[in-house]
């Protein structure tokens, strides 16, 4: 299926008809890796301390995508790249589905999800470097908040809807293991939709082709990274890409695990429903403001002017898990609030983030460029995220609550540093 030629889609299109469906359908798969399959698993009884070490693995295929992006760049279309890789998640989530109830699921869920993970990766760098070639400069930032937002909707939906279909499902089944078998069959016949829509609807850009010339592939492919490496600053914005997360890197592992934990150590004791219910309505209107907020203020003041207030929102709110973990409130009201808290924050800082990757990744290769940037910020995640249930384990939820917040430090001595022009990230004047 070659979706560089075929198929009725304009060169240009309104960002509304696409944007929100590509990163919604780009969040879907992270966040079940990331943080649908820890919930999965605590239901299925593994271990706190197995689930932080063996789902921080999956992190890998988005820390080495940098290896394999200049091949987005240099073969086939990102369109084509973006359709093809929608199918194959769909056919991963119903190879899940089908690995459940036998007697070595958690390997066999852990090798799919290995291949759903670097389907997933790869997706990234093509939707990614589509968003750069098919938005103009001006509209980028603009939409910067509605990507964000869209993204972490799916973050929202796969960790509360979902998880609450699961519950319902557990209840009707009384089996966790065919509602979950359930929820991955769902999500197959979804990305097979989706893939299906994105096929007619993404525009067809003119910057959307292959960069290859076909003289020296090998050279071309090492010159991506060495015109990355040889940007001014390089030290500092590398440490940035792995320093900012540093502290979410290891309390989102342990969200969900302390939600669910016996009051008796340590956690709140909520039932699976009652976290789909949080995540899926609080949790969903906090993050939208947030993201939408950020991006539309962003476009009006520039990233420079905002970055420390963001950066401020999006590590402030571990504050209220840290008070979750010292008094444990029965009430669903106040547990929502603090997650509310927390999505807004992170809708609001993390568009800062976003930003500061696009103005770094520039020239001929920035689909390549951007995905290198991401591929730290990857790895920013995926080491502190193995260590966090060994933590946890250790020294309880409130230490471990504490302890988060002391790794906020790194990131803003980083952001003390950042170099970055006044007028980045404003739309210009219609």
């Amino acid at each position: 299926m070659d979706t560089s030629t075929s198929g009725p889609a304009p060169a240009s299109r309104n960002p509304w008809a696409w944007i929100p469906s590509l990163y919604f359908a780009q969040g879907i798969p992270y966040v079940v890796v990331m943080t649908l399959a820890t919930v999965m698993y605590k239901k299925l009884e593994v271990s706190n301390t197995d689930i932080a070490l063996y789902t921080s693995w999956l992190y890998l295929p988005w820390v080495i995508k940098p290896l394999w992006s200049p091949l987005v760049d240099l073969f086939r279309t990102k369109r084509f790249w973006i359709v093809s890789l929608q199918i194959a998640i769909g056919v991963s989530f119903a190879l899940v589905a089908f690995t459940l109830p036998g007697p070595k699921f958690f390997q066999l869920s852990l090798a799919v999800f290995w291949l759903m993970a670097f389907s997933s990766a790869t997706h990234d760098i093509a939707a990614d470097g589509f968003y750069l070639l098919a938005m103009k400069p001006g509209e980028q930032s603009a939409f910067v908040g509605v990507r964000s937002t869209f993204y972490r909707l799916a973050s929202l939906t796969a960790s509360g809807a979902l998880v609450y279909l699961a519950g319902r499902w557990e209840e009707a089944t009384g089996s966790v293991t065919q509602a979950w078998s359930l929820v991955f069959g769902l999500l197959a016949a979804i990305f097979t939709v989706v893939g299906i829509y994105h096929f007619f609807a993404l525009p067809k850009p003119a910057g959307d082709r292959a960069t290859s010339s076909g003289q020296d592939l090998v050279k071309e492919f090492f010159a991506v990274f060495a015109h990355f490496l040889r940007k001014p600053d390089i030290l500092t914005i590398l440490a940035m890409l792995l320093c900012y997360r540093l502290a979410e890197s290891q309390a989102l592992k342990l969200l969900s695990p302390f939600m669910l934990d016996k009051r008796e150590v340590g956690g709140l004791g909520l039932t699976t429903q009652q976290i789909g219910i949080v995540y899926g309505t609080v949790g969903i209107i906090a993050l939208t403001l947030g993201g939408l907020v950020g991006g539309w203020i962003v476009a009006l003041y520039g990233l420079r002017r905002l970055l420390w207030p963001m950066i401020l929102s999006m590590h402030a709110p571990i504050v209220a898990f840290l008070l979750l973990a010292i008094f444990q409130p029965t009430s669903l009201w106040i547990v929502g609030s603090a997650l509310a808290v927390e999505q807004f924050g992170y809708g609001f800082g993390f568009t800062a983030y976003m930003l500061y990757m696009m103005m770094i990744a520039d020239g001929p290769h920035k689909t390549a460029h951007y995905a290198i940037c991401t591929g730290f910020m990857a790895l920013g995640m995926m080491l502190p995220g193995m260590a966090a249930g060994w933590i946890q384990d250790h020294i309880g939820y409130v230490k471990f609550f504490t302890w988060v917040l002391v790794c906020t430090i790194p990131s803003f001595l980083i952001v003390a540093r950042l170099k970055i022009d006044p007028a980045f990230g404003k739309k210009a004047p219609a």
